[in-house]
């Protein structure tokens, strides 16, 4: 029997992008707030489950639940939102951090902390209407309380960061949170006795690579069990002054500055390739509304944060041996359209760029036409439609 992967990613602590995912999924439901798999799926959780809405606590709650149920059938990707969160037993227990400004209370330290350092700026009073809607006291003092409580001994939070990890590859697919680049492919941090990283190591190939990194991430997670700040881990997901780290595969960005989703390099593709992946699955990076689909060859690379799109939804992704996507989308005109598609080799158009317009060819909608997606300055998007016939008279390219 083949089996399934259910997807989904980034969901920052809103029950609403969970619930859609969950709508007429015919491989993940919900039952009494208890996550139900199919038999033959395996459910993989891409990172993010926290930040940027009221039911953070819930979400890890109830994925955690699932990976104490399921095992090796719930995958846990540690995402950036979800790692940076480990700071927080040092920097408010009276180690700020180096910008923060002097003499601040708690919380108002933690406000700074999310606005200033984690792009989280609504976090605070998310989690103060997630407290008063559990019955919970809903001071300041109770939130900062509780985030120090969900990372204490005996915390969700901790917990779900010590069931996570890194990477995950099941037959031909690699799922990772941010990205595959040039600048992180086979490398692992190598982490001095203070607990920085100070250089690389480098991996033969791809399954030595993810067990190298799985080793990293279980030692950084055993040195915050034992009291000491995981130094290494908060810098490999942490970004870097120009907005990027694509060193780690936690936070790397496969597209350009302008949001334009981009293949790995060729000769990173042709490595996974021999490594016998075909599919490369991510989160992290914003790509409008609705997955984003890129190829060369057999080679594809999913994109899929359901996050700052026009609207905010977890799409259905499904692989088993073909990609399969359900999700909505808005073009510009205004008009709220079903993409529905399987990703056959057949379609000869999707995952590739117009050479002239730099348009993707993104994803199918129902209806049986394609959505064509550009990024543009200041984090504004170009979502429009075309017909296969008008497609195939322009000059398609792999889109890297």
């Amino acid at each position: 029997m083949t089996m399934t992967i259910a997807y989904l990613t980034d969901v920052e602590g809103r029950w609403d992008k969970l619930a859609s995912f969950l709508d007429g999924n015919p491989h993940v439901s919900i039952a009494d707030d208890v996550l139900r798999l199919t038999d033959g799926v395996t459910f993989v959780f891409g990172g993010d489950a926290i930040d940027r809405g009221p039911h953070a606590r819930r979400i890890v709650s109830l994925l955690l639940a699932a990976k104490r149920s399921y095992g090796e059938r719930m995958i846990l990707l540690a995402g950036n939102r979800d790692i940076n969160k480990l700071r927080l037993v040092t920097e408010l227990g009276g180690q700020p951090h180096r910008r923060a400004p002097a003499g601040l209370s708690r919380p108002e330290l933690l406000r700074w902390t999310f606005i200033n350092t984690m792009g989280a700026k609504t976090a605070f009073d998310h989690r103060v209407t997630e407290l008063a809607e559990t019955g919970h006291p809903a001071t300041d003092d109770a939130v900062v309380d509780s985030y120090l409580a969900d990372l204490a001994p005996g915390g969700e939070l901790r917990a779900y960061l010590e069931a996570c990890q890194l990477g995950f590859r099941t037959a031909d697919t690699l799922f990772v949170h941010g990205g595959v680049t040039a600048e992180n492919f086979l490398l692992t941090p190598a982490v001095c006795e203070n607990r920085w990283i100070t250089q690389y190591s480098s991996a033969d190939n791809t399954d030595d690579w993810l067990v190298a990194l799985e080793r990293f991430y279980r030692d950084e997670m055993s040195a915050f069990a034992a009291g000491t700040r995981p130094d290494a881990v908060i810098a490999y997901q942490s970004q870097g002054p120009d907005k990027l780290n694509q060193q780690s595969v936690v936070y790397a960005r496969p597209t350009d500055e302008e949001g334009n989703p981009q293949l790995p390099p060729a000769d990173i593709v042709e490595r996974l390739r021999d490594d016998g992946l075909r599919r490369l699955v991510v989160g992290h990076t914003p790509s409008g509304d609705c997955p984003a689909i890129l190829r060369d060859g057999d080679f594809e690379l999913v994109l899929a944060d359901n996050s700052y799109g026009r609207i905010e939804r977890g799409s259905q992704i499904a692989i088993d041996t073909a990609t399969h996507v359900r999700a909505i989308t808005q073009l510009d005109d205004g008009a709220q359209l079903s993409v529905a598609f399987t990703v056959a080799a057949s379609d000869a158009m999707l995952g590739l760029r117009d050479r002239e317009s730099g348009q993707l060819v993104k994803a199918r909608l129902e209806r049986g036409d394609y959505l064509l997606f550009r990024g543009l300055p200041k984090y504004q998007v170009e979502q429009i439609t075309a017909s296969g016939e008008a497609l195939a008279a322009r000059s398609l390219v792999v889109a890297r």
